[in-house]
């Protein structure tokens, strides 16, 4: 991974956005997760252009948030792993819907439920240490010296 790249700004933000800051990669994260891996199988279900898709693979696995595998010899093909980076975006892709279902909602939606219990997810972002919903109260950012 190019360090320079993804460590070059102090805000987080900034950092993140360079990583996944465009509308493909998140929805390329978001299929990773629902078990879309192999190149053929994420173009159809993104409708992307081969050459984008191929960019933007790349740039998260440089990023190191998909890890490339090949899973055939002949012909040489390959899949892409979520890697633990991937994998702790997905409360990221929750907290996107929520704010989408609230901001940009109607129609018919995607909705997402849990495996295990079944019962439908709705992500809210709360702080670990508090146990407060993030935005309900005002915040102060602290830039570094």
């Amino acid at each position: 991974m190019n360090e320079n790249l993804f460590l070059s700004s102090s805000c987080l933000i900034e950092r993140t956005l360079k990583s996944v800051g465009d509308q493909w990669s998140i929805l390329i994260l978001r299929d990773a997760h629902s078990g879309i891996r192999r190149f053929d199988e994420l173009r159809k279900s993104l409708g992307i252009a081969p050459s984008m898709l191929t960019k933007r693979l790349a740039m998260l696995t440089e990023a190191g948030l998909l890890e490339k595998k090949r899973y055939s010899e002949r012909p040489p093909r390959d899949e892409y792993v979520l890697t633990e980076a991937g994998c702790d975006f997905l409360p990221v892709l929750f907290m996107i819907g929520a704010w989408g279902r609230k901001h940009r909602g109607g129609g018919q939606i995607v909705r997402f439920f849990d495996a295990q219990t079944g019962t439908e997810i709705n992500a809210v972002a709360i702080d670990e240490t508090t146990g407060c919903p993030i935005g309900s109260r005002e915040i102060r950012v602290v830039l570094p010296e």
